[in-house]
């Protein structure tokens, strides 16, 4: 299987190279020549599988001609490793719970199996990794916890000052050993902004080999797609359709649904939930795409004004933007809106974060114009990574789980730089000086 780039389809490399060098060297984003679509049959027998069986089917069909059985197996048992319990909330409208992992995110999917293949890829490799991430909260504690203690890998993790919550910040800045934090003075976009110009700079990356975890990564990105075949394979149909609503902010997660979607899952709809940083919904709704400074919201991880997955979700529709507009519905939300929804949806007896709050609002609003449909929102977070907004939403404590609060318990240690990109580079050639 060969991946192109999303800028280039004619430049197209191995997976070894897609995924250890994260970003095409026209800026593109890497993307399987081939999407395998599932037999029916399979599909159809999924509900009696396991969310492991589940995954070797589906990575094996995407997988195969590069991996051995054995190494698909390793890949999805080290992956899959807890559960993504859908969980009913009211009439025909669940909750995909995705933070059942170690940093209770749904990161934890993708960044544990990148961290897999990713040291598989590089065993025989003489040179060091320095695997850069750039976050606005989730992707970091995952891709650190994910990597911590690989060898031969070091990750390096840009954060936007004072815009990532306290807890999320400690899970990846207390952890040490192979894991830096660097502390921007700036925004998630300025972030990810440093980071693609370090890929891009050939004087860089002659002295380092330079590769990404975040969903930019074709290894980040495609794991993705597990849950969305289990959650199908559990969910209660009863002869609706079914639409999946995704809080999106890179929007990699919409990516990964509408992956599974192209290799034969019968999901009717999409719907793209963001917050005020609403691109994405304003193309959707028919204006031109138009990347724009991001805004801090209460849903800090979708704070992202410029979606580094857009153009991934075009390819998805081979460059159709009538059917993209057709099959994926926007809806943005503002922050008193996020904030109603927790408080609206406690008495049915389910905590909401900020971000499921939003996907459960677009869901919502889908179904009320949209009818013989069964929704299923993802719950992306465990709330109490968000304990300040739920508990001023709730006006009560939340209890928070122990591997969460133990993180509480870390010394911080970060590097602080500027948004410049002269300061990221010096501190990158700094590490091999």
């Amino acid at each position: 299987m060969k991946y192109f780039s999303t800028n280039n389809p004619a430049h197209k490399v191995s997976l070894a190279e897609a995924v250890i060098k994260g970003l095409a060297p026209d800026n593109g984003l890497y993307m399987p020549e081939r999407i395998p679509v599932l037999p029916v049959e399979l599909i159809e027998k999924m509900s009696e599988m396991t969310f492991r069986e589940i995954g070797y089917a589906v990575i094996g069909a995407l997988f195969s001609e590069d991996l051995s059985e054995k190494q698909i197996h390793e890949l999805v048992d080290h992956t899959l490793t807890f559960d993504a319990p859908l969980v009913k909330v009211e009439e025909d409208v669940y909750s995909l719970e995705l933070f059942h992992g170690p940093t209770l995110a749904f990161k934890d999917f993708g960044a544990r199996f990148c961290s897999k293949l990713m040291s598989m890829l590089v065993s025989e490799r003489s040179q060091k990794v320095r695997v850069l991430v750039a976050t606005s909260g989730d992707t970091g504690s995952a891709v650190a916890n994910g990597f911590l203690g690989v060898d031969g890998v070091e990750v390096i993790i840009l954060f936007p000052k004072g815009k990532v919550s306290p807890l999320q910040e400690m899970q990846f800045t207390t952890l040490g050993q192979n894991i830096t934090a660097l502390e921007v003075d700036g925004v998630f976009d300025d972030c990810q902004t440093l980071v693609k110009q370090a890929f891009l700079d050939q004087e860089l990356n002659q002295k380092l080999l330079l590769t990404s975890a975040n969903s930019i990564n074709i290894a980040r990105w495609i794991p993705q797609c597990l849950y969305y075949f289990y959650a199908y394979s559990r969910l209660p149909k009863n002869g609706k359709k079914v639409v999946f609503a995704v809080p999106s902010g890179n929007f990699g997660n919409i990516g990964a649904g509408i992956l599974a979607q192209r290799m034969g899952l019968l999901i009717d709809h999409f719907v793209a939930a963001t917050n005020v940083n609403k691109v994405v919904p304003e193309y959707l709704n028919g204006f031109p795409f138009q990347a724009k400074p991001s805004v801090p919201t209460v849903s800090n991880s979708m704070d992202v004004g410029n979606p580094s997955n857009f153009p991934r979700l075009q390819a998805l529709y081979s460059g159709d933007e009538r059917l993209f507009r057709e099959k994926v519905k926007g809806y943005f939300y503002t922050d008193s809106q996020t904030v109603e929804a927790i408080r609206a949806v406690k008495p049915k007896g389910y905590t909401l974060d900020p971000h499921g709050a939003v996907g459960y609002l677009g869901l919502k609003d889908f179904m009320e114009s949209n009818y013989g449909y069964v929704g299923v929102f993802l719950e992306t977070a465990h709330p109490g990574k968000f304990r300040d907004v739920v508990e001023e939403a709730l006006g009560e404590k939340l209890v928070l789980p122990e591997r969460l609060a133990a993180f509480l318990k870390g010394e911080k240690k970060v590097f602080p730089i500027g948004n410049s990109f002269g300061e990221f580079k010096g501190f990158l050639e700094g590490l091999v000086s």
